[in-house]
């Protein structure tokens, strides 16, 4: 395997860069300028001296640990044109040569600037915008919404935690939601692709951190609420409130909001915006409340191939669709989807007539309870979820459709919200037949000491269950499927789709899914040609 650290993924700008003047950007946010700004124009701005480029501005702001503004020299050497900040900022900027912006709060005013600089504001021409947010399924909604709106034939963008996509280019993801100044000038990038709808993944952080800020989406979905993030937020309150802002007229016009959580009640009841409710009875916290939702999805079957499922809603609207992965949660974010881009104007007449022509919903969700083992042999699933919640829906979805025996392998992140840790292996051990506790991220953590803490938890639910713990993953692989055979089923949760793992520090190349079909095939068992481009070489 090589040991060559994955490059961080480019930042993306417009083709055609603006041509904003500086003194114009001063008189509509600035409290003080130092330096000359007059005849000077700006064609993009940045947080990070890595990504900038000539002839753009630099924000810096205050970090957890120095003031951005420390790196103005770097900024002014690699061509930027001035340095916006804070008070504090332009002191540590100093003389720094270039004309510098003073604002209050330079990430509060950063979307909206970001906005002016790139003509991606409000009032401004934008593809129509869908945002999903909540702790499980964004991503996965919003492939499904692209995948959807493929197959009506319109020309897509996505923004996910997986992967960009413009017009069927296709960039690996630095953040769930980039930072504001990254979002809207991906959005420009979009509008001059000819991109008619974005599917945007907005996680709690971004609208803490602003990074939305300056959009107005047309439709904000929610899809649940559980134990997660407890690293940011201070309890679960916080958490749910951090998300509100999003259903608010500022942030969004139309919200589509899945019942299938206890929370879902209560964001219909904060919401400020008109508000369309989803429900899945089967799998909801309260069956009653998700039966009496505007749309009602019903399981009609599951394979490990996919889940048919049938919604009903206003008007006796029905549509019974195949979504390409497993798990009645899948089927509620599908129905999200659907109900999304209904409101967001596309006609009901022309959504069905896709899908019954396609017999499915053509999408890929990249590690996403993602199958990447053949006919024979066990079923091995790689998925993303890193909470309790996703382990208990996955695993409950798999042990419907495995004949034989469920094997559990995960890992948990370091420095990352540890109070989840034992309800993490109470509800992994609790939903399979063989535990094998790994490593994920530890980060500048003991990952010793995390595997310690992720078997304690499955120890107390299940004293006598079968545990396993090896380390490291590329170990543990090769052991769950030697655990196994034909008929049983791996779910490898944590990693999904990505590529490296975060070892103090270092960004180690590394493919679960890759990783999982080379245990397969050197176990004896046939392997079907991947979807994705395999991300290291040995």
């Amino acid at each position: 395997m090589s040991t060559t650290q994955p490059s961080l993924p480019p930042v993306l700008r417009p083709d055609a860069p603006p041509q904003r003047n500086l003194t114009d950007l001063a008189t509509r946010f600035a409290t003080a300028t130092r330096g000359d700004t007059a005849g000077v124009t700006l064609t993009g701005i940045t947080l990070a001296t890595a990504d900038l480029r000539a002839g753009e501005a630099f924000v810096a702001i205050q970090g957890v640990n120095q003031h951005g503004a420390v790196f103005s020299p770097a900024a002014a050497e690699k061509g930027a044109v001035a340095i916006i900040t804070d008070e504090a900022g332009a002191d540590i900027a100093g003389n720094i040569g270039l004309p510098i912006v003073i604002v209050d709060d330079p990430r509060g005013v950063l979307g909206a600037l970001s906005a002016w600089v790139y003509g991606t504001g409000a009032d401004d021409e934008l593809p129509l915008l869908f945002a999903t947010t909540g702790t499980n399924g964004k991503t996965s909604v919003s492939h499904l919404l692209e995948g959807i709106l493929d197959q009506l034939g319109v020309v897509t963008g996505l923004s996910s935690t997986a992967e960009r996509h413009i017009a069927g280019e296709v960039i690996v993801s630095r953040l769930t939601t980039p930072e504001a100044s990254e979002m809207h000038a991906l959005l420009a990038l979009m509008r001059e692709r000819a991109v008619e709808a974005v599917a945007v993944e907005v996680s709690a952080q971004a609208l803490s951190r602003k990074r939305v800020d300056g959009l107005v989406f047309d439709v904000a979905g929610f899809t649940n609420l559980s134990h997660d993030h407890l690293d940011d937020y201070a309890d679960m309150e916080e958490y749910f409130a951090a998300k509100l802002p999003l259903f608010k007229p500022d942030r969004a016009r139309r919200a589509v909001i899945c019942l299938d959580s206890a929370s879902g009640v209560d964001v219909v009841a904060a919401a400020e915006i008109p508000v369309v409710t989803v429900g899945t009875p089967a799998i909801a916290a309260d069956a009653s409340v998700a039966g009496d939702a505007d749309w009602v999805v019903t399981i009609d079957e599951e394979r490990q191939r996919g889940t048919r499922f049938t919604m009903t809603g206003p008007q006796g609207r029905t549509l019974t669709a195949v979504v390409p992965v497993i798990g009645p949660h899948m089927a509620a974010n599908a129905a999200l989807a659907i109900v999304m881009l209904l409101e967001g104007g596309y006609e009901w007449e022309r959504i069905t007539a896709a899908l019954e022509r396609d017999g499915r919903i053509d999408a890929y969700l990249p590690g996403r309870t993602e199958l990447v083992s053949g006919e024979q042999g066990p079923a091995v699933f790689v998925d993303f979820g890193h909470s309790p919640d996703a382990f208990e829906k996955t695993l409950a979805a798999i042990r419907r459709v495995t004949p034989g025996r469920t094997l559990m392998l995960f890992g948990a992140d370091g420095d990352r919200d540890a109070t989840k840790r034992h309800d993490m292996g109470r509800t992994a051990v609790l939903g399979s037949d063989i535990l094998v506790v790994t490593d994920h991220h530890p980060r500048f953590e003991d990952p010793e000491s995390i595997r310690a803490t992720l078997i304690e938890g499955a120890r107390m639910a299940r004293p006598d269950a079968e545990i396993h713990e090896y380390s490291p993953p590329e170990k543990a692989i090769i052991a769950a499927v030697g655990l196994v055979g034909d008929g049983d089923a791996i779910l490898w949760a944590g990693p999904g789709h990505q590529d490296y793992r975060d070892i103090r520090g270092v960004r180690t190349p590394y493919s679960a899914r890759e990783l999982a079909r080379r245990a397969l095939r050197d176990a004896g068992w046939r392997v079907p040609e991947p979807h994705w481009p395999v991300p290291y070489s040995d």
